[in-house]
Formats: structure tokens, C-alpha cells, sequence
């Protein structure tokens, strides 16, 4: 469990706030990139870290993210008309550049526009996201570059989903490799409803034995499993700092072998108490993705689960109840929620905003959970004493991926795993 004085630590993150200040020193995803389709398209709202912010695309296609209120008499700038290289201002005409920089005051016959300046952050296009950097210019860290970012668009899905709750439960939520074949099994063959299928070596497999390697950028961590009487079942994946899981899917919920896909989330903090879940997943294959995985069909994860006209929130939610159906839970699926990430959204929603951490009981099933809570107070101490946060300036990660194998009981699963998972090994010793 965490002290009061550490789970305040690692749950705050608005401006000023040491966890807040920490995580603004990596890139973060902002907006889908189909969110701001063309040049001169409509600006979009968003939230990132407390902060209120407006995206939009200029006439030249360059990107700018800008506080959202004009700082002549604070109108917001979502209203504004994207127009001619600049955002302006409907309540004055005062017109921003994609830096910030005010070019241009319609209601002053003495313009000072050059003593005018909104704030504004660094962005970055790659895998169908949009990143901003919101922390110091001169501590930039090197662009995102997560195999995802790196495939043909054929070979990737990437969706987004509002979570009502603090983004570190939603974090250890995902990492935690236990509760899968637990929360999101079916629990008949031929069940209609989404789940992980009972003849799968998810669910056959026995507990996992989480390991943990720490490495420059994160840990990666398997979970093994036994697997009747000779066999074991090892998932391998990788967290990167601060918030990014890459999670293997070469065998997939169905059990379908010799699959060429992984998976993955960004759990990027929209406040104190609400988070985004970026959600991707790609074929590192010759194959592309069909239009169902693209989309993520049956993950809940996208339409019509997920309402892009109302800030991408999710329609079941606490205030429904998660829509779980009764019947369901008795006869198909475990929790009666469905899609598999809606199941996770109610578990973790259903802790509250932000979970009390000091009444936890912790096990060792829980082991990459407590190495995540170890690297985020350790990054955050980092920062205060003038260092660069764990991850931040290393590009070691670009060649991560998560793997899953059935093999030999008797065999090491890093023998077998690592040359796959990442081919330079960056193990540390675990914190």
C-alpha cells in the first residue's frame, strides 16, 4: 500500500504539483490526428493535465495547441475561426499563430500584437496521434517512436475512451496481468457475449508468477503461467514511463496462433480525477489489421460505445451502472459488462476518482503494480533535484515489443522471450 502523504504524491498532476511537473516532461497524446482532418478545420477542446487547451490545424497543415482562453478578455478560442494561418478570436478578432503569437488585433486602431502571446506547446504527428510537450523547451526529450507510430496505416488501430477516475488506477488497472482471464473470461464455450474464450491458455493457465526486469526506459514483465503438466504460458510486455503498457496479442482472446499483433494503452491524465485511455493496437507482420480490429470491435473501445461528439466519454458509465446485464453475468461472461475494456472501466471507476490506496492489501501477483509506484516517486524526486525522469530522453523503448508463447515448462522464459521482446537487453536489477 501507499501512504496518504505518497498516493496524494502520485495521483495529483496539475500544474505545480510535483507529479504534475514530472509528467510534463514527456510527450504526451493529445488528439486523434482524424480530429483535425484537413487545414482550416474546426478546432477541438481539450484537457490534458488540468490545463484547458485548443487544437487546431493551420492553413499550412502545422499544428498548434494553445490555452484555450484568449488572453485579451479570456473568450475561449474553441469559438474561434481557424482561418488564414491563425486562430481568431470571434469576441475581438484578436488572431493567434500556431506558436502563440498574436498577429493580428481587429478592434485596436494602434495595434501591439508583438507584445501579445498565448501559451502554447510543442506538437508532434506520428501513428494517427497528435503529442504535445508541455514541459520546459530546453528539456525536450527525443519524439515518440513506439512501433505502432511506425507501421502503414493498414496495419493500425488507434481509438480513445474518457475514464472517470484518476489516471494511475487506470494505469495499475492495466498492468495488473492477473485479473484478465478473471474479469474479462467467458465463462460457457460459444458464449455470444465478448470475453476471453474458456478454451484459451489465458484462462487454462494456472497464477501467474509476475517478474519484473527494470530497465532505462520503464520495466518490461512477464507473467508465466503453468500450462498442464509440462508446458507454461509466458505473456512478456513492457511499461514505459509514465504511462504507456505494451501488451502482447499474438494469440489473441480467441486462442488463434501465430497472430502478429500487439496492443497497448496510454493512460494519459486529463485531470485529478478523469484520464484518457489511448488505445492501439498493430501487425508488425506482413498482414494487415481487418476493419474489426482496426476498430477494436468488442473492446468497447469505440463506436457505439464510445461517444466522440461528447468528449469521446464512454456511454456506460457509473451513472447506468456500466449497463451490466444480470442475465449475461449468469450465463455468458464473468462481470455481465459488455466489451473488455468497459469491464475495466467499471471496475476501476467503481473504486472512486481516486482510490484510497492505503487500505489495500497487496500481493505478489501485484509485483509490477508496486515497481510502477516505485519509478513514479522515483521520477518525481528525480525532477524536483534538477534530473531528467526515468524514460524521458531515451529512445531504447523504439524497439520494444510485447510477446506471449506457449513452450517448454522446463525452459528460462527470458532464454526464449527477449530476443523478440527486445533484442538489446536492458535488464536492470528490479527496484
Amino acid at each position: 500500500m501507499l501512504t496518504a502523504e505518497d498516493n496524494a504524491l502520485v495521483t495529483k498532476v496539475g500544474a505545480g504539483t510535483p507529479m504534475g511537473e514530472t509528467l510534463r516532461r514527456y510527450w504526451l497524446p493529445a488528439l486523434l490526428a482524424r480530429e483535425l482532418p484537413e487545414p482550416d478545420c474546426a478546432p477541438v477542446r481539450l484537457r490534458v493535465l488540468g490545463e484547458n487547451l485548443v487544437g487546431f490545424r493551420d492553413t499550412n497543415g502545422d499544428i498548434g495547441i494553445l490555452d484555450e482562453n484568449c488572453p485579451h478578455r479570456l473568450a475561449s478560442l474553441f469559438l474561434g475561426r481557424n482561418e488564414e494561418s491563425g486562430l481568431r478570436c470571434v469576441y475581438h478578432g484578436w488572431k493567434f499563430d500556431v506558436n502563440g503569437n498574436c498577429v493580428d488585433q481587429m478592434n485596436e486602431p494602434i495595434g501591439f500584437e508583438d507584445k501579445i502571446k498565448v501559451k502554447a506547446y510543442q506538437t508532434f504527428e506520428a501513428g494517427d496521434v497528435i503529442w504535445v510537450y508541455m514541459g520546459p523547451a530546453d528539456k525536450t526529450p527525443p519524439t515518440p517512436s513506439f512501433e505502432y507510430t511506425q507501421v502503414p496505416e493498414t496495419h493500425r488501430g488507434v481509438t480513445k475512451v474518457w475514464q472517470e477516475s484518476n489516471w494511475l488506477q487506470a494505469l495499475e488497472g492495466g498492468i495488473d496481468s492477473s485479473h484478465a482471464p478473471i474479469l474479462h473470461r467467458q465463462i460457457r464455450e460459444g458464449a455470444s457475449s465478448a470475453g476471453i474464450q474458456l478454451s484459451t491458455p489465458f484462462v487454462q493457465g494456472g497464477a501467474p508468477i509476475i517478474e519484473v526486469d527494470v530497465t532505462d526506459y520503464g520495466y518490461r514483465y512477464s507473467g508465466v503461467r503453468p500450462l498442464g503438466e509440462k508446458e507454461q504460458y509466458v505473456r512478456g510486455y513492457h511499461f514505459a514511463m509514465p504511462f504507456t503498457q505494451l501488451r502482447p496479442s499474438q494469440i489473441g482472446r480467441a486462442g488463434a496462433p501465430d497472430r502478429t499483433i500487439v496492443a497497448g494503452h496510454h493512460w494519459v491524465p486529463i485531470d485529478d480525477d478523469n484520464c484518457m485511455v489511448w488505445n492501439w493496437t498493430y501487425s508488425y507482420g506482413e498482414k494487415g489489421l481487418s476493419e474489426k480490429e482496426r476498430t477494436m470491435e468488442g473492446t468497447a473501445n469505440g463506436w457505439p460505445n464510445v461517444d466522440p461528439d461528447n468528449q469521446y466519454r464512454a456511454k456506460g458509465n457509473i451513472r447506468n451502472n456500466w449497463l451490466i446485464d444480470r442475465d449475461i453475468q449468469r450465463t455468458d461472461t464473468f462481470t455481465g459488462i459488455d466489451g473488455i475494456n468497459a469491464q475495466d472501466r467499471g471496475v476501476q471507476e467503481s473504486m472512486g476518482s481516486v482510490v484510497d490506496r492505503t487500505r489495500e492489501h497487496l500481493g505478489p501477483a501485484d509485483t509490477a503494480i508496486i515497481a510502477t509506484r516505485k519509478l513514479l516517486i522515483e521520477a518525481v524526486r528525480d525532477v524536483a533535484e534538477g534530473g531528467s525522469p526515468r524514460g524521458a530522453q531515451t529512445t531504447s523503448y523504439y524497439n520494444a515489443r510485447a510477446i506471449e508463447k506457449v513452450f517448454d515448462g522446463t525452459l528460462a522464459w527470458r532464454d526464449v522471450m527477449l530476443p523478440e521482446m527486445n533484442p538489446e537487453d536492458q535488464r536492470l536489477p528490479v527496484a
